[in-house]
């Protein structure tokens, strides 16, 4: 299955990815699979971070608005957020589908973009979540490190550096993130959990979510992803 992924692009094939929700917890590696679709197959990942900066710095109507509550201490309501998103899947590069990063974060934003999608005939979003236990995630935040220089990442208990708390090819000292430490994590878990299981439950319950075993080798999770997403498409 791997070598499908990485060796024959999937996006030389027939298949269409469409809207692909990739869920993970901190530390699932999330974001490496979520590079590896968006490689294969020629689509774009759907950030709200940069939705956002990307309306920010054009100045747009919606951008000001997003700066003027921010400013004032307000939250920002999910309408303009829905807007943004709504704005950015309009764009041809979305034609084929996309990876969803940030959204929807929360159940009324997963029926908003139901909801949008019906409207405008696209494909529905299908749900992959890769799941890793909490004692291994744990070991992956508190153990990472960062070379400042080269940007190359260790883990001090799974791939240290030669040469304890220097970086292999700068020789400079590795830094660890504030929010890698176990409280850090802790409270990022519980906040994850919160806001995750009602979208969990919501494509579960429509039949477009399936769990992928995120503690194995990279290219065997992506294998596992592609996998599931034939699956929940040729539903």
């Amino acid at each position: 299955m791997a070598e499908t992924v990485l060796n024959k692009p999937v996006a030389g094939t027939d298949f269409v990815p469409g809207p692909v929700l990739l869920l993970g917890a901190p530390g699932v590696g999330k974001g490496t699979q979520a590079q590896i679709l968006m490689d294969a197959w020629g689509v774009p990942q759907i950030s709200t971070g940069d939705i956002i900066r990307s309306n920010i710095k054009a100045g747009t109507e919606i951008g000001r608005r997003f700066q003027e509550l921010v400013a004032g201490g307000h939250l920002v309501p999910d309408e303009i957020v829905n807007s943004m998103v709504a704005d950015r899947l309009a764009q041809p590069d979305c034609v084929r589908g996309y990876i969803l990063d940030g959204f929807p974060r929360t159940l009324p934003q997963a029926d908003w973009l139901d909801g949008h999608l019906d409207k405008v005939g696209g494909l529905p979003v299908v749900a992959v979540s890769i799941e890793v236990g909490y004692t291994q995630l744990l070991g992956r935040i508190t153990g990472r490190r960062t070379c400042p220089v080269c940007k190359s990442i260790y883990n001090v208990f799974t791939s240290p550096p030669k040469v304890e708390g220097k970086c292999d090819v700068e020789g400079a000292a590795l830094e660890q993130r504030a929010d890698d430490t176990e409280e850090k994590f802790a409270e990022r878990m519980r906040v994850f959990d919160a806001q995750t299981a009602p979208v969990i439950e919501h494509y579960r319950n429509l039949g477009r979510f399936e769990v992928v075993d995120g503690d194995r080798e990279i290219e065997t999770v992506t294998g596992e992803i592609v996998a599931a997403l034939q699956r929940l498409r040729a539903k």
